[in-house]
């Protein structure tokens, strides 16, 4: 089989990883992909945004099957003119990635269908919404509507920071047209937890969850990034609170979607807060994760390729989706300044013996060389038996690969030993 993957990060090069495990697969294309990715795929020069583009290589290469992986495309809808064309996929199509594409559908889905989240108020109008600051309970958190790159929402510890999001987004237009509508929510407490999930519409199969570090430093200090590094399986997320998800949340999600006539088949992201009140929607994804994705699919047994064709095929209840009983962990080497502004050009070097736990996102390849070309450059990854043991193995990793001007947190994965010291 000849594949295609959109898309050009960390995320991307795991899902092409775990895609060549299976032995019916002979080539990948990367779609445009990065330098690092070109040691496991065909990159080809396509934006994921380019969908006229992406539909013209994949009829003329005789594709067989297509794996749309970010959100951009996704809500342009990808999938929609790759299936118009012929082209099988794994991923929603454009009317369910509203999901993620639209704050204001997804929030007022679950109110809708009485699926747990925070309380809201959606506006249209910067001055309404600035007024009804005024009084309205602080923290809280801004949302732009739409796509943002992951940054559209404003965490507000003050009424001037909740000021500020507002024009920000509303009048400065920083976030352009995703922010001609916002959500103000409540400001929920607790731990999250990132649970992705296959689903062919009808069942929901999730993945082991998760547990991101956003902020750029150590201790959650600093700006908030794409995410410095990750572990799996997130200790707060028990079998009892799982279960509850499965009910209050999974597959009433999977329901409201259908009856609403948005069927939505591929992997669905669950971003959520374990508050006092039990778990919360945070947020839904309608993608895979990135770096959540390079912890999850290192411990995935069952073959990814017949999964996803599952999904596409709606016969995932039939299909066995298996996880490892042991713990990942995944290290974000970033370039020093990230995320605000960095130098870029570095040769890295990766040992041979290290390269099939490294997950490349900003990397190009130049005169041979692979060089930094973004924030995030790469992931490390290490599975073991244990928690400890996975974050020490990836740190040692991190110690093999060099480049000039790197940055990364030195806690990865702390608070999570802290809530499972047996694993310590």
């Amino acid at each position: 089989m000849n594949l295609i993957v959109i898309g050009s990060g960390g995320r991307e090069h795991a899902v092409i990883k775990k895609l060549l495990e299976n032995k019916d697969v002979e080539k990948i294309y990367a779609l445009p992909g990065n330098g690092g990715i070109a040691a496991d795929a065909e990159c080809v020069p396509i934006s994921a945004t380019d969908i006229d583009g992406i539909v013209k290589f994949a009829v003329e290469r005789k594709i067989d099957y297509a794996v749309v992986t970010p959100d951009d495309p996704l809500v342009l809808g990808c999938v929609d003119a790759l299936n118009e064309a012929g082209i099988p996929c794994f991923g929603p199509e454009k009317k369910a990635a509203i999901i993620e594409g639209s704050k204001v559908f997804s929030k007022n889905l679950m109110k809708k269908y009485g699926i747990p989240t925070a309380k809201y108020e959606v506006f249209d109008d910067a001055g309404k919404a600035l007024e009804y600051l005024k009084t309205a309970p602080i923290p809280t958190v801004v949302k732009a509507d739409g796509l943002a790159l992951g940054k559209g929402a404003l965490v507000c510890m003050t009424r001037e920071e909740a000021l500020d999001a507002v024009k920000t987004i509303m009048v400065d237009r920083k976030f352009g047209a995703s922010g001609n509508e916002i959500v103000i929510e409540e400001f929920l407490t607790g731990p999250e937890v990132s649970v992705l999930s296959f689903t062919d519409g009808k069942v929901v199969k999730p993945m082991v969850s998760s547990m991101d570090h956003k902020r750029a430093g150590d201790g959650d200090t600093g700006l908030n990034t794409g995410g410095m590094g990750t572990i799996a399986p997130n200790p707060y997320y028990t079998e009892e609170v799982a279960k509850e998800c499965m009910e209050k949340i999974f597959l009433p999600t999977i329901d409201a979607m259908n009856k609403e006539g948005h069927t939505f088949k591929g992997c669905l992201y669950f971003g959520l807060m374990l508050t006092p009140d039990g778990a919360k929607v945070i947020e839904y994804n309608c993608r895979f994760g990135d770096p959540e994705t390079q912890v999850v699919l290192p411990l995935l047994k069952s073959d990814l390729l017949t999964i996803m064709q599952a999904c596409t095929n709606g016969t995932l209840s039939e299909t066995e989706v298996e996880f490892s009983q042991g713990s990942a962990c995944c290290v974000v080497m970033a370039s020093k300044g990230y995320p605000v502004s960095y130098e870029k050009g570095y040769e890295i070097t990766i040992p041979d013996d290290v390269a099939p736990n490294v997950y490349v996102a900003g990397a190009a390849l130049k005169d041979g060389k692979l060089v930094t070309s973004g924030g995030r450059v790469l992931g490390v990854t290490a599975t073991a038996d244990n928690l400890a043991e996975a974050i020490e193995k990836a740190y040692g990793l991190t110690e093999k690969i060099h480049f000039d001007n790197q940055y990364m947190r030195s806690d990865i994965g702390r608070r999570a030993l802290a809530k499972t010291p047996q694993s310590a």
